[in-house]
């Protein structure tokens, strides 16, 4: 075999970029996969409509640029005749964009992040690598800082959870949604892709009969991978709420937590985040409390508020929540009153 000239070496065949990017796909966590797939419709929408033509491989500085300084400014601010606030106002018209006002920082660092990524895909440089296009983005970024907002409105502490629990009517409907808001919470307070990620095949039910505990492989995290993901365990009401599902939904197989037909019977696919989203505001409203309350992330605050409030050490209740950060977990610590700290009462 001929070795190919270094020039030749350097470059990728259209089978290598395939191959490149049948690997990149692989080996990226669906959410981001679907994250990718907004923002490339966003970006390609965004430059044909402001330069008329498709994203070019590898991308022009001035174009990476421009992207940065339309959307580090609010648009409303500028004439009707601007070409920035034309863009806008047709990308709103397709549903793309939802105001003229300045997109939090952090949108637009994960739009830029897609492009980055796409750029990578490619074996290709990035223009938002270029000096000028990194020191603009960083002076956009502290120009748009905006304070940082609770996931939650409130944390679903023990007793508004079981405000909830208690309009879960019998039922399929009722006991799906049962079983979902206490292994959410129970289980170390789980986010809405781990709940909608599970299938029948990850718990264990060897150990129900005997000592009431379901125990859960979680597929994957937002910090763990399958293989590093410990196990996790559900006991008593909640572990008894899950099989309750199982059995009445008849689950041998397949997704887990499933949507209801209108007719009253599981289908075959997974529920979904919004579908996580919609239970919780619905059980809100039902238990009298106002549907802006909380958010499926309050599941997760909420366990670590409780176990704060019940004066469970951190590294206890981050083996189940399975945080990485210890700094992250204990700002959910620090939000509990003083009053209500068990340290305050170390002389009673």
């Amino acid at each position: 075999m001929t070795p190919l000239p270094l020039s030749a070496q350097t470059q990728l065949t259209a089978a290598d970029q395939d191959a490149l990017t049948d690997l990149y796909v692989r080996g990226t966590p669906e959410n981001t996969l679907r994250a990718y797939e907004r923002d490339l419709v966003y970006i390609t929408a965004w430059r044909k409509t402001v330069f008329g033509s498709n994203p070019e491989w590898p991308e022009h500085e001035s174009v990476a640029l421009r992207f940065i300084l339309d959307h580090a400014r609010d648009l409303a601010a500028l004439d009707p005749s601007e070409s920035a606030r034309m863009a806008a106002e047709a990308l709103i018209v397709a549903g793309l964009r939802k105001s003229l006002a300045c997109p939090a920082p952090a949108t637009l660092d994960r739009r830029i992040a897609s492009w980055r990524a796409f750029h990578r895909m490619k074996n290709l440089p990035s223009p938002f690598d270029a000096p000028m296009v990194r020191q603009a983005r960083a002076k956009a970024r502290r120009a748009a800082a905006r304070p940082k907002a609770a996931k939650s409105a409130k944390p679903i502490v023990r007793d508004m959870l079981k405000q909830m629990l208690a309009t879960c009517e019998p039922g399929l409907r009722g006991t799906r949604d049962r079983a979902i808001l206490l292994f959410g919470w129970a289980s170390g307070g789980r986010r809405r892709s781990e709940i909608t990620g599970l299938r029948r095949e990850d718990i264990d039910l060897e150990e129900f009969e005997t000592r009431s505990l379901a125990w859960i492989r979680l597929t994957k995290t937002k910090t763990t991978t399958r293989e590093t993901t410990p196990k996790l365990v559900l006991k008593g009401v909640s572990a008894r709420a899950l099989v309750a599902w199982i059995d009445a939904a008849e689950i041998e197989d397949g997704p887990l937590f499933r949507p209801i037909s209108k007719s009253g019977r599981p289908l075959k696919r997974g529920i979904t985040g919004d579908g996580i989203y919609q239970i919780v505001k619905r059980r809100l409203e039902l238990a009298g409390l106002p549907r802006e309350l909380a958010s499926p992330h309050g599941l997760r605050s909420g366990f670590l508020t409780q176990a704060a409030l019940d004066g469970v050490p951190i590294q206890v209740a981050m083996r189940l929540s399975l945080h990485a950060s210890l700094a992250q977990a204990s700002a959910y610590y620090a939000d509990v009153d003083l009053d209500q700290n068990e340290a305050t009462d170390l002389l009673e």
